[in-house]
């Protein structure tokens, strides 16, 4: 089988050190989209936190509600700057002994130090694991049947403007279940079911699942059609959560104070954030090529937005995530590079 490295079509990506495909990425999204696919997503950065304070510590840090986040329970969550802009997004996993932080590649060293320069006198002890666990991912409606006994995700709805204080429940708005698997943890997610197993068992564990391996071109074009949003790849400096769709799955609007939790608030109850989160479904027809990451979104030669992760769908053929100007209307004619685009206003 061959495999391509994703640093084989792109030298500069953050993406490097996994397959980006196996010879046939059409066929390997087919795959996602029908049966199961096993992706290879180790080069994601993992941070522990052990220690008998790790709950609410973290639910003080960041934008979820964490404070009682049990055994076997999973949920995402932000570290936001002090003006409300996104730093870190990470998906929290709970043992029981250990909270399992993973994330973005080359985003890990500053989530840990942030996290070391606020332990104060908290009675935790945050390291990096990277090196200990690897992620690796079953996408597709047949991974349930591969990893069984876990429930369904799920997300809280988002509460609307001006809503009552008390209104949204105690807990993470976005609770994934999670069991033991072969030395490590199994996690439900909206894609499949995410593996954080030990590092040095990957190939063993390959084996034992028998599952067809599919590179990470397919699993991004799978997130884009599902408007999964990245930290790096569909936020900037300046993106606060609104604006990126991280509302449902990584901030609870009603659980107090922490870093930024002024401008969530404030921009979530005016309804007004400056950006948002859009499909974009390019023609196809000037290029073959998916723009890169940042290319500009014009509007009547303005640039009203860029360009997050572009993909050739097996579908639904050249679409991007793109973050534009609130105010650009759905039916907007608008260029990307030398295709133009449309909005997909579903």
């Amino acid at each position: 089988m061959m495999t391509v490295l994703v640093e084989e079509i792109d030298a500069g990506s953050r993406d490097a050190g996994v397959a980006a495909h196996y010879g046939d990425p059409m066929a390997e999204q087919r795959l996602l989209e029908t049966a199961v696919g096993l992706i290879d997503r180790s080069n994601r950065d993992v941070i522990a936190v052990p220690g008998e304070e790790r709950a609410g510590w973290l639910h003080t840090l960041t934008t979820q509600h964490l404070s009682a986040l049990g055994p076997n329970q999973a949920s995402e969550l932000l570290v936001l700057s002090p003006h409300g802009h996104v730093e870190q997004h990470a998906y929290v996993t709970e043992d029981g002994t250990t909270s399992w932080l993973d994330t973005e590649p080359s985003a890990g060293e500053g989530l840990l130090k942030y996290l070391e320069a606020m332990r104060f006198f908290t009675r935790v002890e945050p390291r990096d694991a990277t090196l200990e666990v690897a992620v690796l991912t079953l996408a597709g409606p047949a991974a349930a049947a591969v990893v069984g006994g876990l429930a369904e995700p799920r997300l809280g709805a988002v509460p609307g403007p001006k809503f009552a204080a008390g209104s949204v429940p105690p807990g993470p708005t976005s609770r994934y279940d999670v069991r033991p698997f072969m030395g490590g943890l199994a996690r439900r997610v909206p894609l499949g079911i995410d593996l954080l197993v030990p590092r040095d068992s990957l190939e063993e564990i390959r084996k034992v699942l028998d599952v067809p391996p599919a590179g990470l071109l397919a699993y991004e074009a799978i997130r884009v059609a599902h408007r999964i949003p990245r930290l790096g790849w569909e936020t900037d400096h300046r993106t606060i959560p609104a604006e990126a769709d991280f509302l449902a799955a990584a901030v609870h609007l009603d659980k107090g104070c922490y870093r930024g939790q002024e401008t969530v608030a404030r921009v979530h109850h005016l309804g007004r954030p400056p950006r948002r989160l859009v499909l974009l479904h390019l023609d196809g027809i000037t290029t073959d090529n998916p723009p890169s990451h940042g290319t500009p979104v014009t509007l009547d030669g303005r640039e009203v937005g860029f360009v997050g992760t572009a993909v050739r769908h097996h579908e639904l053929g050249m679409i991007a995530l793109a973050v534009i100007k609130r105010a650009v209307a759905d039916d907007a004619r608008l260029q990307v590079g030398e295709s133009a685009a449309a909005i997909d206003p579903a």
